[in-house]
């Protein structure tokens, strides 16, 4: 479930410059953002992927999914080389190289341009994570050994780029998508595999982000006594319509009390299935393959048990569907089932279970490139346990507990592994009694959501708020909690929120978690309703924290937590903001300190939002070698004609105010803007092109927006392919934006100027003591 929550108003926008209340500004909603794991190593057989589990036992928490047979190698990893280009770090919303794993991929932008992996590890499949430019589709090429294969990869945008309007501070986002491949014959360990950009492969340009390299196991063998769906007409070459077929062998297996198999082949089923009770059992989820978007979907509670195992659902789901049943699984299993080994990719939601469950396990599963949750559990479940599955890039919560319309009670969250929600949290537990997130690693979460999430927010009524004891331990968060898109807001790593209840009946019981990376706080307590419930019942213990961009505790409500045995590193900024609401008086929450602390303090009490020291490191997380990736250097010949130059360089600013960084003007949205520290003119931004190029123009943008009023800034354009002489392209004058006109200035640059850095440096502005920018755009000509 997505939070698109409304707050009261943190701090004056700078957008608004008169007329805007409070309470209007609440009403505009308040949503979150997250982030990264580590790279540049790869996992063994048998082990999991690269980047999670074992930067996780660096930490001292074996988290994580194990899948056995997979290697997973980033493409800015160390087995990896390129003549591409490579793009991030990023953290800002809507970006490519921001929902990337570990925050970086590569972009292969003309013929002849490759990424290459050398396996570590035995494989014989490869699922490939990619984006292309929307509307766009296309092949690409591998090679294996130097020699390419016959059969290319079809990619395709159709089912990414999603739009959810009715979400407040949501934009365009789940840019990436998977495509697999058997090869031909088992590659080697010291086998290379290629991706390259060959004739005919127009797709441009193609962002490659990592790729999942299977030592898939052999077929399984048929079940004694079970019946075949082709035995019931089933068609196998995927061409005629399978789903009488599916229906007839599954209710003579139930009446035989055998179970249904699903041969190799690829089974296309076009309505959902009702299934009472039943095993259904496939070949692996390479070989038995159902293509559609909802296999099953039980709209009242079944006797159960419903066994699925060893097949694959591919669907091919456009756009986020919250009115619709459209999801691979939907709805009761009833009592006792086991899902293990399945793979879905490309439905609405993964799996979607209500109207009772008990006992249920979901295990050894892959979730890919969901539009919406990977696996929720939406009222009415007990007992149940999901262990040891991999999700990747769903476009909602990974996992997700929500006690609507009755309360989820004794449920296990174990050992999985998380990666790239692209809109909200990576875990959520929203109500709910005696349930326990352990031994789960996140990473790499985006906008509107926290790495895990406990909260009272209730979206829907009958909710059952949070009671009992839920236990939170010895996760691993890599790069988790970032900037909430509506307020411009920092969120914690972990976050609990009594948003539309106090905690009040519960007791949250924190340990052997490991934070890394967080960009903002690493624990944040907030009531993001606005009503100020408080928050009580936490209890820390034996927590670690290493480099938070600002604080360890963002406390934003009253209430109290027992802290002992919280070691903390790298902490960037000194003290807690501690600053509750309604009350809006400091220290509110109270932060009771046991012993075993070390490394940070509840004080200095912060009042105002700090703004963060510095982005998270990139590259190896904790304990994780640091070479660097032998990256080969893309060329430095002049993009094409129309290239922005400066789209996601690095910048860097003298200074500014709150979470208004300078990589707010090179991000692509002119909605998210930089503001230097006020009254304290003059203020610099320079921006690095990467390798010095001709620069014809710059067109220089503020938010198009109706309540940015026009406005002067008085400011000049400097030059250097050094970064250290620095010659004057354009003298200081003043450069009027007008929201009638776009709020855009265009300043031509002397003819033949070459440069590699671009400062401008801002001495006045009629509408604020402060340099304000949302777009610099450098231009060729």
């Amino acid at each position: 479930m997505t939070d698109h929550r409304s707050i009261h108003a943190l701090r004056k926008d700078r957008k608004v410059q008169a007329g805007a209340t409070a309470a209007a500004l609440a009403l505009a909603g308040l949503g979150l953002l997250v982030a990264a794991p580590a790279h540049g190593s790869t996992t063994t057989a048998g082990t999991a992927p690269v980047g999670l589990t074992q930067v996780a036992a660096a930490a001292a928490n074996a988290s994580g999914a194990v899948l056995p047979g997979m290697t997973e190698y980033e493409a800015e990893g160390a087995q990896s080389t390129t003549n591409g280009k490579l793009i991030g770090p990023d953290y800002t919303q809507g970006d490519l190289a921001t929902e990337a794993s570990g925050r970086q991929a590569v972009q292969l932008t003309g013929q002849g341009q490759y990424l290459q992996f050398k396996l570590t590890a035995a494989a014989n499949a490869v699922d490939l994570h990619y984006a292309v430019p929307q509307g766009a589709s296309g092949k690409l090429s591998v090679y294996v050994n130097g020699t390419k294969l016959s059969t290319e990869l079809s990619l395709t945008s159709a089912y990414s780029y999603i739009s959810t309007g009715g979400i407040a501070g949501s934009k365009t986002h789940k840019f990436y998508d998977d495509v697999r491949l058997k090869l031909p014959s088992e590659a080697a360990v010291g086998s290379t595999v290629k991706f390259q950009v060959d004739s005919g492969d127009t797709a441009l340009p193609y962002t490659l982000d990592v790729a999942d390299f299977f030592d898939v196991a052999a077929p399984a063998a048929q079940p004694a006594g079970s019946i075949s769906v082709v035995s019931d007409g089933a068609d196998a070459s995927g061409g005629g319509d399978s789903t009488n077929a599916f229906r007839t062998a599954i209710a003579a297996a139930a009446a035989a009390n055998v179970p249904v198999w699903i041969p190799q082949g690829t089974f296309r089923i076009t309505s959902a299935l009702q299934v009472n009770k039943a095993t259904i059992v496939g070949a692996g989820s390479w070989y038995s393959q159902l293509a559609t978007n909802e296999f099953i979907n039980n709209t009242s509670a079944v006797s159960g048990p419903v066994n699925l195992s060893g097949f694959a659902i591919l669907g091919s789901t456009v756009g986020r569907h919250d009115d619709s049943t459209a999801n691979a699984i939907n709805g009761s299993l009833g009592s006792g089932s086991t899902v293990n080994g399945l793979w879905i990719q490309d439905t609405n939601v993964g799996f979607w279970l209500q109207y009772g469950n008990s006992g249920i396990t979901v295990e050894n599963s892959v979730v890919l490139s969901t539009d919406a949750d990977g696996l929720n559990f939406n009222g009415n479940a007990t007992n149940s346990t999901v262990k040891n599955n991999f999700l990747r890039n769903t476009g909602d919560d990974g996992l997700a507990l929500w006690s609507m319309p009755a309360p989820d009670t004794g449920i296990t969250l174990s050992g999985n592994t998380i990666v790239q929600p692209s809109l909200a949290n990576g875990i959520a537990v929203y109500g709910g009694s005696n349930n326990t997130v352990t031994g789960n690693t996140i990473a790499d979460t985006n906008a509107l959501g926290s790495g895990i999430a406990i909260s009272n927010q209730a979206f829907l009524s009958p909710f059952t708020p949070l009671s009992g004891t839920i236990t939170v331990s010895n996760n691993t968060l890599l790069r988790t909690g970032a900037l909430n898109p509506n307020w411009g807001h920092a969120m914690g790593a972990i976050r609990f929120d009594s948003y539309n209840s106090a905690f009040s009946n519960t007791t949250v019981n924190l340990s052997g978690n490991a934070i890394d990376d967080s960009p903002y706080a690493a624990f944040e307590i907030v009531s993001g309703g606005g009503s100020g419930y408080a928050v009580n019942g936490l209890n820390f213990t034996n927590n670690t924290v290493n480099w938070t961009g600002t604080t360890v505790f963002q406390a934003e409500t009253t209430g109290s937590a027992s802290v002992g045995g919280l070691t903390a590193a790298n902490v960037k900024v000194a003290g807690s903001y501690n600053y509750g609401y309604p009350n809006n008086t400091a220290g509110t929450f109270a932060i009771n300190q046991g012993s075993g602390n070390s490394g940070w303090s509840s004080t200095p009490v912060l009042t105002s939002f700090p703004s963060p020291s510095a982005l998270p490191p990139t590259g190896p997380g904790p304990g994780t070698p640091t070479t660097a990736p032998p990256t080969t250097a893309p060329p430095t010949t002049q993009p094409p004609a129309g290239t922005d130059l400066a789209l996601h360089a690095a910048v860097t600013d003298t200074g500014h105010t709150q979470n208004y960084t300078a990589g707010n003007t090179v991000d692509g949205d002119a909605n998210s803007y930089w503001e230097s520290t006020d009254n304290a003119f003059p203020q610099s931004l320079t921006v690095d092109l990467g390798a010095t190029r001709t620069v014809g123009r710059l067109v220089l943008k503020l938010p198009p927006a109706s309540s940015w009023a026009t406005r002067t800034e008085t400011l000049s354009v400097l030059g250097s392919t050094d970064n250290s002489s620095y010659t004057t392209l354009s003298g200081s004058a003043g450069r009027t934006f007008n929201p009638a006109t776009g709020n855009a200035v265009t300043i031509t640059l002397p003819s033949g100027t070459s440069a590699r850095y671009l400062r401008l440096t801002f001495t006045g502005n009629t509408g604020w003591p402060a340099g304000q920018l949302s777009e610099l755009e450098a231009y060729a000509s």
